[in-house]
């Protein structure tokens, strides 16, 4: 009588298991009275702080058991710190999750001396808020008024830390666009730049978010404080093309370097990613980019984005997965010239 029982026990407690691991509700009671942090490879109040913040007050709505987001500042080399923090520290449960510059995810491509820190192949892409033009600016006061002139006049412009597109893209325009400024490298990232930029140490900076640009310093722009020179992407932006600012391939003539322009270009497409660390299980995965896809579609949020000034265009996160699996079967030559093309 009793070890009939215990058998019946047993098979009502293997059914119940059952069914639990079947069940979706599980995987969302997982977030029930959890905090999730939120890395931010950037220094804070740039472009990038701005989005993962804004990302952050809002997501936490659509994800269920409505888990606190805690956002952590975590610059340094470009997001790949913040990057390799999340795949080779942090725990693989969905619990931290980051935010990082695209500088990041080509940079082991770029660098193989990257490739220690973190794989972009391995991590889970959750989304991307948006797709990206950057501008190269120069200050108001300095004699570079046009691109044209930054082929002619020497300027000092300022650029960040490798993988930082204020170092690659200022770089990229030396080896491939005919601009002859001198690149003063260094710099923490686009506050420490702009404070550069307003007290004469440099006068340009190239590689600035234009989402960003407008964001931070939207009396630049109003004021014409600064000359937006060229645009940088695969295709031209129309708001920049309406306000006369050329698009960089009128300045790239030779076929082996608008290919090199064009890879380097092809981050702008996970130009602000959200990651989840490698091994996330894939029910906590599929929350997350949910709960993305549903934010950049919440009224709530499009008008806190639209009161930050920042542009959403967002891409799902397996589109963004794949892209970054694509950018990585790039053929080698490419990918060297690319490499030497940012390179001081």
């Amino acid at each position: 009588m009793c070890v009939t029982r215990l058998r019946a026990c047993l098979v009502a407690l293997a059914a119940a298991l059952g069914a639990s691991a079947l069940c979706p509700a599980s995987a969302a009671e997982f977030y029930a009275g959890k905090s999730v942090d939120l890395l931010i490879g950037a220094p804070p109040g740039g472009g990038y702080d701005i989005y993962g913040r804004t990302v952050a007050r809002h997501i936490t709505r659509h994800i269920p058991g409505h888990p606190n987001i805690v956002p952590k500042n975590m610059p340094g080399a470009g997001s790949a710190r913040a990057a390799g923090y999340l795949s080779k520290v942090a725990p693989h449960d969905g619990t931290v999750i980051a935010n990082i510059m695209p500088g990041a995810v080509i940079g082991p491509l770029l660098d193989p001396s990257m490739e220690k820190m973190f794989n972009p192949t391995a991590v889970q892409y959750i989304g991307n808020v948006n797709n990206g033009v950057r501008v190269c600016v120069s200050s108001a006061r300095s004699k570079v008024k046009t691109f044209d002139d930054a082929r002619k006049i020497k300027v000092k412009f300022g650029g960040g830390q490798k993988n930082d597109s204020t170092h690659d893209y200022a770089l990229m325009h030396t080896h491939t666009t005919g601009a002859i400024w001198d690149v003063v490298l260094g710099y923490k990232g686009t506050n420490d730049l702009s404070l550069a930029l307003e007290r004469g140490e440099i006068e340009g900076i190239c590689g600035f978010d234009w989402a960003s640009l407008k964001a931070q310093h939207p009396d630049w722009v109003r004021d014409k404080a600064v000359n937006v020179l060229i645009q940088d992407a695969i295709e031209p932006n129309e708001e920049l093309t309406k306000l006369g600012v050329p698009h960089i391939m009128k300045y790239v003539t030779s076929e082996t370097n608008r290919k090199v322009v064009e890879f380097i270009l092809s981050q702008q497409v996970f130009q602000r990613s959200f990651i989840a660390p490698p091994g996330t299980p894939p029910d906590h995965l599929a929350i997350l980019r949910k709960a993305f896809d549903e934010t950049m579609t919440d009224p709530e949020f499009l008008a806190d984005a639209k009161k930050m000034r920042i542009d959403v265009a967002p891409l799902s996160g397996a589109r963004v997965q794949k892209v970054v699996h694509d950018l990585y079967a790039a053929p080698p030559d490419v990918v060297d010239l690319a490499r030497h093309a940012i390179s001081p």
